[in-house]
């Protein structure tokens, strides 16, 4: 069994010894490949649907790993119990409905030590929502497999005596312009959206994600251009706002890299 990259990647995050939650589990390959690796001593496999709950006992049993894996047929957290876990591996969704399954199941983190999270789109509203809730984002990862580009995030309760917090994360940078020229603020939302710990160590990859993102706002702009109705002017200047942050972003990235 071969993990795709996306996987290895999350598992390599995950701490040995643990207890593991993977949620929307699919074929369960996830948890399986970490419990045969040792990373993992015992670990749910949670799903919401029939089809991949079977596939995923079905995997489970091949693997002979019944003892240490248990499928649950489930709605988001509901397939654990508190304290039953102490890292969350939620994977191949959107931000919106990540974000969405750890609300429902606050109750169900209070002991949980580490979220895994692999937002398919919307990774700014899953930093918002860790943020708002009292988890400190501790690492970014980011990478392109078979034509798509996935973001993977980690986080930890957040602790008052902590070096470093999110409203320290997220606090508003000066950066010099790339003319050489004065400044530009990286503002909190710049930084949310496009991911403190990304920005700080760029890569080729990063900066194709948000020149591909460049290319969607451009598109949506030509859209509007031809409306005079004062609300989509509005919206204009807003969006030719955010194409010229997003620009000088990612010129000083290319800069620092050269």
């Amino acid at each position: 069994m071969k993990l795709s990259r996306r996987l290895e990647m999350i598992m390599e995050l995950i701490p040995e010894h643990s207890r593991l939650a993977d949620i929307g589990s699919d074929h369960a390959l996830l948890p399986v490949a970490a419990v045969k690796s040792g990373r993992v001593v015992q670990a749910v496999a949670g799903e919401v649907n029939q089809g991949p709950f079977k596939s995923a006992a079905k995997q489970v049993a091949e693997a002979g790993l019944q003892g240490q894996i248990a499928v649950r047929c489930g709605d988001g957290l509901a397939v654990i119990e508190a304290g039953e876990v102490d890292v969350i591996t939620i994977a191949g969704m959107g931000g919106s409905l990540i974000a969405s399954i750890l609300d429902n199941g606050l109750d169900k983190l209070t002991d949980v030590q580490l979220l895994i999270l692999q937002p398919n789109v919307g990774e700014d509203i899953l930093r918002r929502w860790l943020m708002e809730h009292g988890w400190l984002l501790t690492s970014e990862k980011i990478l392109e497999e078979d034509g798509k580009i996935y973001e993977i995030l980690t986080a930890v309760p957040e602790h008052e005596d902590e070096r470093i917090s999110s409203r320290m994360l997220y606090e508003e940078q000066e950066w010099p312009v790339s003319n050489g020229k004065g400044t530009f603020t990286v503002t909190s939302e710049l930084l949310l959206r496009m991911g403190p710990w990304l920005l700080k160590e760029p890569t080729s990859v990063l900066s194709d994600k948000w020149n591909s993102e460049l290319d969607k706002l451009h598109g949506i702009l030509e859209s509007l251009s031809a409306s005079k109705q004062e609300s989509v002017e509005v919206k204009s200047r807003q969006l030719k706002r955010e194409i010229d942050q997003i620009k000088e972003v990612l010129t000083c990235l290319q800069k620092d890299r050269l």
